[in-house]
C-alpha cells in the first residue's frame, strides 16, 4: 500500500510545483466574433457555433454578424483544459477548431485582459491575443 502512494507522490509533487500557482488562478476569458460578411437574407444567422470541453457542453449558438460567444475559464492542475468548438457557415463551410488550449494559450493570452479572442472570417479563423494583431490559425 505505501509503494504505489510514494510512486503517485513522486509524480504527481513535481507536476504540482511545474507550474507557477498564479497561473492557476487566472481566469481566462474566450471570445469568438462572427466576422462573416452580411448575406442577404440578413434576418437569418451566419453562423451556428457549438463550443464544449470534455466536462462542459456550453451548447450551441446561432450568431449574427458581429455578435460575440463568450465564456471564462480557469486552468486545471495538469494543464489539460481544452475548449473545442465546431462552426458552421450558412453557406455549408465547416470547421473543428480548439478555442482553448492551456498548453499552448496560458501564456499567449495574458497581455490582453487575460484574453483570447477568436474572428470567424470568410478566408479562416483568426487568433489574437491584442485585439489588435490578427493571425489566421484555421484557414
Amino acid at each position: 500500500m505505501l509503494l504505489p502512494l510514494t510512486v503517485a507522490l513522486c509524480i504527481m509533487y513535481p507536476l504540482a510545483f511545474s507550474i507557477s500557482e498564479d497561473v492557476l488562478l487566472i481566469n481566462y476569458h474566450i471570445h469568438i466574433i462572427n466576422d462573416l460578411p452580411l448575406e442577404p437574407p440578413t434576418n437569418v444567422p451566419s453562423l451556428n457555433l457549438h463550443c464544449k470541453s470534455k466536462d462542459k457542453d456550453l451548447g450551441e449558438r446561432a450568431m449574427f454578424q458581429h455578435q460575440d460567444y463568450a465564456w471564462d475559464s480557469k486552468i486545471n492542475l495538469f494543464r489539460t483544459t481544452l475548449f473545442f468548438c465546431n462552426a458552421r457557415w450558412r453557406n455549408k463551410k465547416q470547421r473543428y477548431f480548439e478555442a482553448f488550449k492551456a498548453t499552448r494559450d496560458e501564456d499567449r493570452c495574458l497581455d490582453y485582459h487575460f484574453s483570447c479572442i477568436w474572428s470567424v472570417r470568410y478566408d479562416g479563423i483568426y487568433f489574437s491575443s491584442d485585439n489588435y494583431t490578427w493571425t489566421v490559425q484555421y484557414p
